[in-house]
């Protein structure tokens, strides 16, 4: 899996949408909206939220999680706690919690993210979403189109037709 660099100067005690938004209040509840009615026709759990966290600790942990062979289970870990619970995922005490209720060891987690070992795996990606000038996520690319948002099947016939 890749990961993007939403949002990454978000500070870690998080903020709210109303300020990351500012200005564009309004675009909130149409994004939360459509968010709702994707997570709904995919029978996915999500609560709406107020408040956006750094995603960047997390996905360092993902990166290693991945290689310990626990990676889906850990990204639908932080999804529940993120869009379910509105857990603060960039807190290291969460993130370690969140590694250990997938069958990982927690002091190895808070070691991977003290000494930022998967940091450059995270990098590489947020640099190659650069290059690609990827600006929202999730983008899927295929032969040279790309398929920005949340999209039906059909688009995603038509993009690898």
């Amino acid at each position: 899996m890749r990961v993007f660099p939403l949002h990454p100067e978000t500070p870690e005690a998080g903020m709210e949408l109303s300020e990351l938004f500012a200005g564009r209040e309004a675009m909130i509840a149409e994004m939360q909206t459509r968010l709702s009615q994707v997570a709904a026709a995919e029978g996915l759990p999500l609560t709406l939220r107020s408040r956006t966290y750094n995603s960047r600790r997390a996905q360092e942990l993902g990166k290693w999680a991945e290689s310990r062979g626990k990676g889906d289970a850990f990204h639908r870990a932080v999804y529940h706690a993120y869009f379910v619970e509105g857990v603060n995922i960039a807190l290291v005490d969460e993130l370690m919690a969140l590694a250990e209720s997938v069958g990982l060891p927690a002091d190895e987690a808070r070691r991977v993210l003290v000494t930022g070992s998967f940091a450059p795996a995270v990098d590489a990606d947020w640099h190659r979403s650069r290059e690609l000038r990827i600006t929202a996520v999730p983008t899927h690319l295929c032969g040279g189109r790309r398929l920005a948002g949340f999209s039906s099947y059909d688009d995603f016939l038509r993009l690898i037709a």
